[in-house]
């Protein structure tokens, strides 16, 4: 059962820290393609909370993110062609229509894919309105599954108005899919364009946009072509997104901008982050904005973010060398916060506080214990101070690691000096293999294990 009392101070939480929020560029350049703080794009409103495109979640958006957000509509059509903000063109993924209408799920081919479920093409909007939203993310909370009506464009530019500087943004998934059942998605698009103002259309299919360049005013709407999977295919050209990639001047041809997953800008190996890709630079040489999409604050990040969604957002729009020109979000207050507090911060500004940071182990959180990259991360970091639990070896080697017994955090086990091990109660219950047993020689050749890290560390001394 909802409680009021948590979500009202939830909710005047979330408004007191947007209230300090703005798009203060304070007079600097960003490295974006125009110079202009990226753009924050609210993926379905406040989606990382509320279902997807429901009301609240739309109206915490233009809350608690910068005056300028994104409002994103994932458009999908009923039988009788209204255009409804539903995040999959599968219903069943994110609403209860199963239980309103049991037992009459259907397939189809999805993109070459078969689909079962339910769809828009079957339903006219009457049909669809005691159908209520739930939250399709499996690992988020069920709190408002039932809740919320499904909304119409009309009903979110209404919402929208109230704000008078929020954009739209109409995301066309499936145009191909939608053709097939006779629902005519330009024609669609283009009428809305004439009643509201739509600033970005984007669309992973070539074709789509294609169709609809000659017909939009370039300076007034956005065509951005969406990247998918890079082995997924675009059904209107049967060209993969990977080899899509290579042709960044071909699809400037029919759009301004590409929206891509994070993952094609800084892709990550075993969770860590690798360096940089020339996406954003290459995009930008040719004149095409770079849309980073994937972010949500309770995805698994890289260890290099120390599980700080804030220095993820950071990490894309503010490290030195590129920005990208905007973030697409389940909870766009926190790249709002990054975009108008904490960024193209004075990193020479006179520290003013006398809290003293001791590292624990070095950046134990994000790399093995005791270790270089540990102490280097917490460096980089900030820290004041390094700590080092010194342990010795049987040649009186002194070395930092955080316990005298290698088992817990070498691979000590898989060699030979586990006949090392002995038990001695007054240090630790239990075998163990003791760091004044073996010599620095033999502890050095060890490599620090942990679970979520790919166990090639060092061992210092």
């Amino acid at each position: 059962m909802c409680k009021p009392r948590a979500f009202f101070l939830l909710l005047l939480q979330l408004l007191l820290v947007s209230s300090s929020v703005s798009a203060n560029n304070n007079g600097s350049q960003w490295k974006t393609l125009t110079g202009s703080p990226p753009l924050v794009i609210a993926h379905g409103g406040f989606s990382g909370i509320f279902p997807d495109s429901s009301y609240t979640a739309y109206a915490l958006a233009l809350q608690t993110s910068v005056p300028d957000v994104a409002i994103w509509c994932d458009v999908q059509l009923t039988k009788d062609e209204v255009g409804v903000c539903l995040p999959d063109v599968n219903l069943d993924r994110s609403t209860v229509i199963s239980s309103v209408f049991p037992n009459k799920s259907r397939s189809y081919l999805v993109n070459g894919v078969q689909t079962t479920g339910y769809f828009s093409v079957d339903y006219t909007f009457e049909d669809l309105y005691n159908v209520r939203l739930r939250q399709g993310v499996e690992s988020r909370s069920p709190e408002f599954d039932g809740f919320f009506q499904i909304l119409t464009i009309n009903d979110v530019t209404k919402l929208m108005a109230q704000t008078q500087t929020a954009t739209l943004w109409l995301n066309i998934q499936h145009d191909r899919f939608y053709r097939q059942h006779k629902l005519n998605m330009k024609s669609f698009v283009l009428s809305v364009s004439k009643k509201v103002h739509v600033s970005y259309i984007s669309s992973p299919e070539i074709g789509f946009l294609k169709s609809i360049k000659p017909l939009v005013n370039a300076k007034r709407t956005k065509l951005v072509f969406r990247f998918l999977d890079k082995n997924d295919t675009d059904p209107s050209t049967n060209q993969t997104y990977g080899s899509l990639l290579k042709k960044l001047t071909f699809i400037k041809t029919f759009a301004s901008g590409i929206l891509v997953p994070k993952g094609y800008i800084w892709p990550e190996d075993a969770h860590y982050l690798q360096p940089h890709t020339s996406l954003v630079s290459d995009a930008h040489k040719v004149g095409l904005e770079v849309y980073a999409s994937g972010f949500s604050n309770d995805a698994l990040l890289s260890f290099n973010y120390s599980y700080d969604p804030l220095s993820e957002y950071l990490q894309f729009i503010d490290n030195g060398t590129f920005s990208v020109d905007g973030v697409l979000s389940d909870n766009p207050i926190t790249p709002s916060a990054a975009i108008g507090c904490f960024s193209q911060l004075d990193t020479n500004a006179t520290k003013r506080d006398r809290t003293l940071i001791i590292s624990n182990y070095g950046a134990s959180g994000d790399y093995p214990a005791c270790t270089d990259v540990a102490y280097n991360k917490a460096i980089s970091d900030g820290v004041d101070v390094l700590d080092c639990p010194v342990q010795m070896s049987k040649d009186g080697t002194p070395f930092c690691l955080n316990s005298i017994d290698l088992l817990g955090s070498t691979t000590v086990a898989k060699t030979s000096f586990m006949g090392y091990s002995i038990i001695i109660p007054e240090i630790k219950s239990g075998e163990s293999v003791f760091a004044f047993n073996l010599t620095w020689t033999d502890i050095k050749g060890l490599t620090l294990y942990q679970t979520h890290t790919r166990g090639d560390s060092l061992i210092l001394h």
